[in-house]
């Protein structure tokens, strides 16, 4: 499912009443739409078109038109997708959010999906198809999950009652894809039992037969879009109406076999005398301002529980007095401000100023607990502005650690020109690198419409900064125009890319293309007329392109593998993608490199590889070109790790025939991944996204699965770790001694980790806000999870020895790479 429908749970569970009704002894828990407040959310996946609607289309543009209608009538303005001419099958993946909530809609709700083709002009915009959804069934349930739309051509959407443009056609009509579409969806809401080896077959199959109907001709255009999914079913009630508990069994009248039902209209409402006895209680432990107050041990040992939880963790109103009834001893605690900031009534004016006031007399907290002061539950801007001063006293080096999620934070400030706008420009006039990353991560976010603006503005207040500084010997307008220059060359590699997907061949084929576009229109490129700064590094200058030496990767979407040359004499090479959204990547490596940072601070160095990834749009981006090999060639071509380490890194008198340092690396390093990936919950590992140096050093690649997720909604649950039996037979086997050697590295690391997961808790949750599928509050609840933070370190080391155990004797990873590589070969 995708980011929406985990938000919407979040915002349900949280914010509406969770009903329950009896039928035949079997409970149904359901929340009543007029609860819900969250703005009606869908995802539009993509458009599978009939191979003969397009073909006297030479080159489709494709978007697609969303309306909403109620009761027959248009309600708001319409909302279009972005723009897409990769070809068939058209994938947008776009999350969709319209101005009305779901406490607007009636049982005579649709969605009206037009897609429209622009490939003619604004001028000559041609009508591909349109299509209609009932948001509500026949039973007024609100319709949820995946659902695969039929496409009328030739013909807009129809929102009215009896639509000419039905998305589901009688059951005499359907494919056979539609159909298991809707069995998949009573399989995802539990309305269809789980069996495990039968649901793999299912699975596969159905992934076969999808692929199938997209490959062959299509009898119709489909088009898969993906509703809300919430905690229980949504049933529709009007305001006012009342709604019917369950009734207890001494009301049924068995002998008549009726069913009498007993309406209690003062069921919800608030009881008056224990509203009144709540405020009093409140309103008393407030006002206890005695500053030598000090808690008793009993009180001591609730408040260190307090402070011990995670930062997601909300508090509760016992909790919230007791934090404030000792505010003035706490001050000298400084892990207590954000719990106390967490207790303290923001609507209540002489509160906020309170705890305001006390804030200066605190004292000073870490860098993490300021992060999280950033999120979007503060909302005072004082609180936020003293994260910020904070902030100022970390490194620049530690400040690129947390950069991302801080350009993230802007979205939660109260005004486009905050402190941390200001702060970020600042830091980023004396740091070249800072300014590079940051003006990056601001041109990515212009893409979200709800925050284009306020990011727009931090983007002008650095522009201007810059334009008006001094950098070293070269001035404002030089710094920038370098700046400007990098946009330069990846809209250059953009274009190239473009004139490589028009041509229908392999990668070799499309490699000798590339050689030809360099030495004709391209042929500028060979030598750049100033030095650019490298996106990924810009502290390394780069003078031109090496065209014998860049290439065209075998894969799905062909990336190029550019090689350029520096002005030291040296060579760069990074790898160009187009059409995958590599801000997942992005911020997975981001972490790892945190991760090998707090690692080497607690003398752990477990050779760790995170490479440089730079997303320079929604579905485009840059990532450091690591010489190196998978595993699975590895095997393929050596037959064993061993094999290839012997051959690289040979050792008569090492362990199996390695050098002790070799063999020390790939075991540190298999370590280090291993429990990194499992805190990431990091999912589809095969052994083509490990690869391997030829220094021994293992690292992982392909991050498009995280926080549990995986890659089709029939995949059963993957082991915690990705731990193929030729890594552990490289280490001697499971009795050898440096497999336990690995294993001691694995519970070293993951409870060093465990000590900053607070920093790395706050971190996933300022990019809640970012629009990556992932990052959800289920998602961070998951990372949450994997921490184990109920458990001490040595109970913790006794929990990753078993997850160690389990990942080694789990059978499926081995069935999943068998298929793997079958469907590699098949390419």
């Amino acid at each position: 499912m995708p980011s929406a429908p985990d938000e919407a749970q979040a915002g349900v569970t949280t914010g509406t009443t969770d009903h329950s009704s009896c039928n035949g002894g079997k409970e149904f828990r359901f929340i009543l739409s007029q609860d819900i407040s969250l703005p009606l959310s869908f995802r539009v996946n993509r458009f599978v078109p009939d191979r003969t609607l397009l073909i006297e289309r030479s080159a489709p543009v494709l978007f697609v038109e969303c309306t909403l209608y109620i009761d027959g009538v248009q309600f708001g303005l319409s909302t279009n997708t972005r723009l897409k001419s990769l070809g068939s099958p058209y994938c947008w993946n776009e999350l969709v959010t319209l101005s009305a909530k779901y406490r607007d809609l009636t049982p005579f709700s649709h969605l009206a999906f037009t897609v429209w083709d622009m490939s003619s002009g604004e001028d000559n915009i041609y009508i591909v198809g349109g299509t209609t959804i009932s948001l509500f069934n026949s039973k007024n349930q609100l319709k949820t999950g995946r659902l695969r739309l039929r496409v009328w051509p030739n013909k807009m959407a129809d929102g009215s009652l009896s639509t000419s443009t039905p998305g589901k056609v009688p059951k005499t009509k359907r494919e056979e894809i539609e159909r298991l579409e809707r069995v998949a969806n009573k399989y995802i809401r539990g309305q269809i039992p789980h069996i495990g080896w039968l649901d793999n077959l299912i699975a596969n199959a159905a992934d076969k037969l999808e692929k199938e109907s997209e490959r062959t001709e299509n009898l119709h255009s489909s088009l898969i879009v993906e509703l809300c999914s919430f905690e229980h079913r949504v049933v529709f009630q009007e305001y006012g109406a009342k709604l019917h508990t369950s009734v207890p069994s001494s009301l049924v009248d068995i002998s008549k076999n009726k069913l009498v039902i007993a309406c209690d209209p003062e069921i919800g409402r608030i009881n008056p005398s224990e509203h009144k006895h709540s405020v009093l209680a409140w309103s008393l432990a407030r006002g206890v301002n005695d500053r030598e107050m000090k808690p008793s041990s009993v009180d001591r040992k609730l408040i260190q529980n307090i402070l011990k939880y995670p930062p997601t963790r909300t508090l509760n109103v016992d909790e919230k007095q007791l934090l404030w009834k000792f505010r003035f001893y706490l001050t000298s605690e400084k892990k207590a401000l954000v719990k106390f900031l967490l207790s303290v009534e923001w609507s209540d004016i002489q509160e906020a100023k309170q705890a305001v006031a006390l804030i200066p007399r605190w004292e000073s907290i870490d860098v993490a607990d300021a992060l999280g002061l950033l999120s979007p539950v503060f909302q005072n801007e004082e609180v936020r502005a003293y994260a910020v001063g904070m902030l100022e006293r970390a490194s620049d080096e530690e400040l690129q650690c947390y950069l991302l999620q801080l350009v993230q934070g802007l979205r939660f400030e109260r005004s486009d020109r905050s402190r941390l706008a200001h702060f970020l420009v600042n830091r980023a006039l004396s740091n070249y690198e800072l300014a590079s990353f940051l003006r990056w991560y601001l041109v990515v976010e212009l893409h979200d419409p709800s925050h284009a603006r306020r990011y727009l503005c931090t983007y002008e207040m650095l522009e201007d900064a810059i334009m008006r500084s001094v950098h070293k010997e070269e001035n404002g307008f030089q710094v920038w125009q370098s700046l400007i220059e990098q946009a330069e060359l990846t809209a250059q590699l953009r274009s190239i890319m473009k004139e490589l997907s028009n041509v229908k061949h392999d990668a070799q084929t499309k490699g000798r293309i590339l050689e030809q576009l360099f030495s004709g229109i391209f042929s500028e490129l060979k030598n750049f007329s100033e030095p650019i700064p490298s996106p990924l590094t810009p502290t390394v200058l780069l003078d031109g392109i090496v065209p014998e030496e860049s290439l065209v990767f075998k894969s799905a979407n062909y990336p190029l593998c550019i090689a350029f040359s520096t002005v030291n004499g040296g060579t760069s090479k990074m790898i160009f993608k187009m059409g995958d959204n590599l801000r997942k990547d992005q911020l997975v490596i981001q972490i790892i490199s945190l991760m090998d940072r707090l690692l080497k601070s607690d003398n752990l160095d477990l050779h760790l590889t995170p490479y440089q990834v730079l997303a320079t749009g929604l579905e485009e981006g840059l990532v450091e070109f690591i010489p190196s090999i998978s595993v699975a060639k590895i095997i393929q071509k050596t037959g064993s790790i061993e094999s290839y380490l012997q051959k690289c890194n040979p050792d008569e008198d090492g362990p199996f025939g390695i050098t002790a340092q070799c063999l020390e690396t790939f075991i540190k390093s298999c370590a280090g991944y291993s429990v990194i990936t499992y805190i990431l919950g990091i999912g589809d590992r095969h052994l083509d996204n490990l690869l391997l140096q030829d220094d021994g050093r293992l690292f992982h690649v392909d991050f498009s699965y995280m926080l549990g997720e995986q890659p089709h909604r029939f995949a059963p649950p993957s082991p915690p770790m990705k731990l193929c039996k030729e890594m552990v037979e490289a280490m001697g086997g499971t009795e050898s001694e440096y497999y336990a050697r690995f294993k001691s590295y694995c519970c070293e690391a993951y409870n060093i980790l465990r000590k900053s997961s607070n920093l790395i808790l706050n971190l996933f949750y300022l990019m809640t806000g970012s629009n990556i599928e992932s990052i959800t509050d289920k998602g961070t609840s998951k990372l949450q999870q994997n921490f184990r933070l109920d458990l001490d370190d040595e109970d913790a080391i006794h929990f990753l020895q078993g997850l160690i155990n389990e990942s080694i004797s789990a059978f499926f990873p081995q069935v999943v790479e068998t298929i793997h590589q079958w469907a590699q070969s098949r390419r």
